[in-house]
């Protein structure tokens, strides 16, 4: 595919641009076809970008602008999302699994049946993020925020949740086996027909 010859000269260093990006969705014929495994998007700003069913695994997306982004079904498994931006997304039935988004913004983020499985979300912003129906097994939300967050019916099984603030969050029919909750906040949480075991004792 062309997608190596027009981006060779950057893979390693200089980070795409935007500009990068829409030739690339050019050459590839939408973004489903976008194949950005493994590049280089540190800092990019793709604010309300489409890239919906985008292939950016292992892509790093370090400090990027990806808040109002399209990214439902986009596959971003083991990318590097430190501190980027996804404010508003739809990243709903993502790939995000061992995605590294320790101290992203994702406020108000749809994440929906989306795959978070041993993803590293630690000292992440998610107030009023969608997370209903997610994967989070073995997930890391070590001081993270949530406060006002939906995780009805999210797996969070042997998730890492010390410290977490689920302040007003809603969990009804959360699966929280196994999971540590040491020094978590969950006042003001809606906790009705969880699955839960090995927590209940932290708390």
């Amino acid at each position: 595919m062309s997608t190596d010859r027009d981006t060779s000269g950057k893979r390693d260093d200089t980070p795409l641009t935007r500009s990068d990006i829409d030739r690339l969705l050019r050459q590839g014929g939408g973004t489903e076809k976008l194949d950005g495994r493994g590049l280089n998007f540190k800092g990019i700003n793709l604010a309300y970008f489409d890239l919906v069913g985008a292939i950016l695994a292992r892509a790093d997306l370090s400090g990027a602008n990806l808040s109002g982004a399209r990214l439902v079904g986009t596959i971003l498994n083991k990318a590097n999302l430190t501190q980027a931006i996804l404010s508003g997304a739809d990243l709903t039935q993502a790939d995000l699994s061992e995605a590294n988004l320790s101290e992203a913004n994702l406020c108000g983020a749809n994440l929906s049946l989306s795959t978070l499985h041993e993803a590293d979300l630690s000292r992440a912003d998610l107030r009023g993020s969608d997370l209903s129906g997610a994967d989070l097994g073995v997930v890391s939300l070590f001081g993270a925020t949530l406060s006002g967050a939906i995780l009805s019916e999210a797996n969070l099984s042997r998730a890492r949740l010390g410290r977490a603030n689920f302040f007003g969050a809603i969990l009804s029919g959360a699966n929280l086996t196994d999971a540590d909750l040491s020094e978590a906040d969950l006042s003001g949480a809606l906790l009705s027909g969880l699955t839960a075991s090995e927590q209940r004792q932290e708390q």
